[in-house]
Order: C-alpha cells, then sequence, then structure tokens
C-alpha cells in the first residue's frame, strides 16, 4: 500500500531539513528547554546533530531524543536559524521518528484511545455546560445564507471552556464580521493521531478538515487554538495543494483594534496580570494591547518566564510546570493584581480553580474585553470546578445533562479525569497572602 500523501509531503520536507541544517546548534542555544530537561547543552551543536540522526533512521542520541521530547513550542528557534530550518518542526518530525519506529497496531491503537477521550471530554463537559441552541452554534449547518468573511475554527477542546468561544462570537458580532463557525471532532486538526504516530489516519483527517475550512470563506480562517494552528498551519498545510490564511483571533482583534477601542465604553478598574506563551508569534503582544486599550483597565507586567504555546505543552515536565504555575501565582500576589487572565482554554482549565488560594481572580483575558464591552459570559466551567466535588457537580448539571442525553456515569468518569483531574498544581489547603 502506498504510504499516503501527508506521509510523503512530510518525508520531502525532512529530507530538505536533512539538505540544510548545518547542526549549528543556534537552535538549541535558545530553546528554554534543555535547563529544566536535565539535558547538558554545554555542546549545543552536538544536540541538534543527533536530532538529524535521529531523522536519518539512524539511533536516537539520548540528548537529542529528550531534547525533541520535550520541545515546548516556545518558537524561539525558528528566528534563530539561518539556514531555513523550522528547528520547532524539526523537533515535531524527531519525535514523530521515534514514534514510528513502533508497530503499526500499536499506534493506530494508541491514536484510537487519544481521540476517543478527548471526544467523550469535548461532548460531555460542553453538555454540562450549553443547552442545545448555544451547543448548535458550533455545529457547521452548511452554506450560511450570506458569505461570511472568516471561518472562525474552534478546534476540538475549546468546547469545554465554552464561555470563551461564545464571547469571541459575541465580539465579532459586535464588530460586524460575519462568519462561520467549524469545531469539534468533526473538525479535528489530526493532531492526536499525528502525536501516536498513526500517519494515515492523521492525514486523512487533516487533509478533510483543511477542504472544508478553505470552502467556508476563501480560505480566511480565524484560529483559536495554538496547537491548531501549529499542527495545520506548520505541520500539514505547508505539504497540501490547500492553502489557507490562517489567523490566531487574539491577533486579528489586535489588528483591528481601531474598531474594536470605541467599543470598550465601561471602564473596569482592575489591576490585570497576564499568563502568557509565547508559541504563536505575536499572540502575547496582541493580548496586551487589547487590555491596555480598556479604560480603567491597568496592566501589569507580572515578568514570568515566556516558555511553550500552552499550558499543556509542558506536560512533558510535570515539575518544571507545577514550578512555573507556583511561581505565575505568587508574582501575581506580590504585584497585588485582582485579576489573572489567560489567553488560551487549556491554560485556563488548568489555572481557574486557583482562584480559590489566591486573592485574586483567574479569567480568560476575553471576559476583560466583553467586561468593557456590556457583554458577559458566564464562566461555568470554573464555577464548576470551584466545587471541587463531583457529586455537587452532577447534582449541580442534572437537569441539562438529563436534556442533552449525557449519562451520569459517563459525567462522572469526564468530571473526575477532564476536569477535578486536569490540576498539575495541586490546590493549597489554606489561600496564600500576598508577601
Amino acid at each position: 500500500m502506498l504510504p499516503h500523501p501527508f506521509e510523503q509531503a512530510l518525508d520531502r520536507r525532512v529530507a530538505d531539513i536533512l539538505g540544510r541544517c548545518t547542526a549549528c546548534g543556534a537552535c538549541v542555544e535558545v530553546c528554554p528547554m534543555p535547563g529544566p530537561a536535565g539535558i547538558d547543552a554545554s555542546e549545543p551543536g552536538a544536540i541538534a546533530a543527533g536530532v538529524l540522526e535521529i531523522l536519518r533512521g539512524g539511533g536516537e542520541p539520548a540528548a537529542s531524543a529528550r531534547w525533541a521530547a520535550v520541545c515546548s513550542g516556545s518558537g524561539h528557534c525558528i528566528a534563530a536559524c539561518q539556514h531555513g530550518v523550522d528547528p520547532r518542526f524539526m523537533l515535531t518530525m524527531a519525535q514523530l521518528a521515534v514514534q514510528r519506529r513502533r508497530g503499526e497496531a500499536a499506534r493506530r491503537e494508541e491514536a484510537l484511545a487519544r481521540f476517543t477521550g478527548m471526544t467523550t471530554g469535548v461532548r460531555v463537559l460542553s453538555r454540562m455546560q450549553l443547552p442545545p441552541d448555544l451547543l448548535a452554534r458550533f455545529r457547521d449547518e452548511g452554506a450560511a445564507a450570506e458569505t461570511p468573511d472568516f471561518v472562525f475554527y474552534a478546534g476540538c477542546n475549546l468546547l469545554k471552556t465554552p464561555h470563551i468561544a461564545l464571547l469571541c462570537f459575541d465580539i465579532m458580532d459586535a464588530l460586524g464580521v460575519r462568519y462561520r463557525v467549524m469545531g469539534g471532532p468533526p473538525h479535528c486538526c489530526g493532531v492526536l493521531q499525528f502525536r501516536a504516530g498513526d500517519l494515515a489516519t492523521s492525514g486523512r483527517v487533516a487533509y478533510r478538515t483543511l477542504e472544508r475550512l478553505s470552502g467556508g470563506a476563501g480560505g480566511r480562517v480565524l484560529s483559536w487554538c495554538p496547537t491548531c494552528q501549529v499542527q495545520l498551519g506548520e505541520v500539514v498545510s505547508p505539504g497540501s495543494a490547500t492553502r489557507l490564511d490562517m489567523q490566531p483571533f487574539v491577533t486579528f482583534l489586535a489588528d483591528r483594534l481601531d474598531r474594536l477601542q470605541p467599543l470598550l465604553t465601561l471602564p473596569v478598574r482592575k489591576r490585570v496580570g497576564l499568563h502568557e506563551h509565547p508559541g504563536t508569534a505575536g499572540v502575547p503582544e496582541a493580548a496586551r494591547a487589547i487590555l491596555q486599550a480598556i479604560p480603567g483597565l491597568e496592566y501589569v507586567d507580572l515578568e514570568q518566564p515566556r516558555v511553550g504555546y500552552m499550558c499543556n505543552k509542558l506536560n512533558a515536565l510535570p515539575a518544571f510546570k507545577r514550578d512555573l504555575h507556583r511561581a505565575q501565582l505568587q508574582a501575581a500576589a506580590d504585584a497585588g493584581v485582582s485579576t489573572l487572565a489567560g489567553i488560551y482554554h487549556a491554560c485556563h482549565r488548568e489555572l481557574c480553580s486557583h482562584e480559590r488560594d489566591w486573592p485574586f481572580e483567574v479569567v480568560n483575558f476575553l471576559e476583560l474585553v466583553g467586561e468593557s464591552m456590556g457583554l458577559y459570559r458566564p464562566d461555568l466551567f470554573k464555577r464548576l470546578k470551584l466545587m471541587q466535588d463531583v457529586d455537587a457537580i452532577l447534582a449541580d448539571r442534572a437537569s441539562l445533562l438529563e436534556s442533552n442525553r449525557v449519562e451520569l456515569d459517563e459525567a462522572r468518569d469526564v468530571i473526575l479525569a477532564d476536569m477535578l483531574g486536569e490540576q498539575a498544581l495541586p490546590l493549597q489547603t489554606a489561600p496564600q497572602a500576598a508577601a
């Protein structure tokens, strides 16, 4: 059987990397991960050369394999390379090369388990929070009555914190932007299958999503999820005949700040620190610019390490991730903020429950934008997670679960795994006072 076109395209791009990369080690030198991962980076060129060895199908030098495994997608390496290589993509392909050395059956089994788990979590948590009429806003119902300006691509896991997506819709409505929504598992980017090494399935899923996105608004796509942005924009699309003009929603808003700012009419008298990741170029700067345009809001730079493109990209180093979260919370308390605002959905799921223990609220930054615009969407995910009691959550959501036809046993499992269980830094037993 011939390889899937996706696999063939990746192999061609790897060959190009092997022809361009000089193993100079500049990418290793700017990477924030060797230290936390315990990698001796005193010879950065040797580590880069080891990655090339992995890509050639040779051995797996320990330091190089470890470096690839802990890549958090920060993107500092991309600007550092002077030889036309995207080192982030290079490390992604090194991770894939390691996966492809496993048996095909094992890879497919893992891919199916990952996708099934994600699908179940998204379905249950979204139906736990949204009535059918709001759930319908996330379904692509075919051709719109009028040609949209953009497709808003929600990805999959954003639906676990649907208030963020609903605020995106509200803001676009206020700006007069015509949009069509695509998202959820039927429009998956294929990253879960890709990470498991099941390239045939990943390619079919991703290429189908590319085609659907490209037909929605002439290929003009607003993405929310940085994982989807990197997977489709950096891994999949460059080897496909389908081209997308794919822009992060946050930078889209910042580009239209002249139109957004007149809508920010209500003062938001809060002292705000930002939880940010640098992996999607321009997003942290865009979020800061938007926050600073809100009347009455005082922005505080918490001066924390900027690593990865979302909190879940730090899962390979759980102790490092816990330390980063602890330092972020302490810095926010020390700065006397009233609000710690995050950008992405995965970060919000992990950080929001710390609101219980610290002297500030934890929100998504779009909630502050909405507050100034007179828009409000309740953060039901945070309210439920703060209960820290699966039975209390089930009792609170019983009516909606029934109307959305979700079994209580299934909901219990998802709450334990995908809500209460997603807590990198454990909650405290007593609030932490500011120093």
